[in-house]
């Protein structure tokens, strides 16, 4: 019965954010890079298949990585705040992160769409 109850629970904390539920499982494998340096570097060379950027981020931060996305023609979206961004990471704040991985980054550009917030 608890298990039951649990599952449940998971179900709909799941289906509420899958956002953070791919950007959780991408970290876990290995897939992601976090913090504006790591973040700068992967969208330069070339390894960045998304960018992600928090709402609440400055205003500097923001501009500077959607000029640099659309230099590199990598896709960019604004979604979650630091801390939320942080926590699916298992990490403190974070304001920035690339993903690395073309079916990651899929992933949660489909469930972006779904949300509309795509930059």
């Amino acid at each position: 019965m608890y298990m039951t109850g649990w599952k449940r629970r998971w179900a709909r904390l799941a289906n509420r954010d899958k956002v953070l539920s791919l950007i959780g499982l991408a970290m876990k494998a290995g897939r992601c890079a976090s913090g504006e340096m790591m973040t700068e570097n992967e969208t330069k060379s070339g390894k960045a298949k998304l960018v992600i950027v928090a709402s609440d981020a400055s205003e500097n931060t923001k501009k500077k990585f959607r000029d640099m996305c659309k230099f590199y023609r990598v896709p960019i979206c604004f979604y979650g705040d630091k801390d939320t961004l942080g926590h699916a990471m298992g990490k403190e704040f974070r304001a920035s992160l690339a993903i690395l991985d073309e079916g990651f980054a899929d992933g949660i550009l489909k469930e972006l769409k779904n949300h509309e917030d795509i930059a």
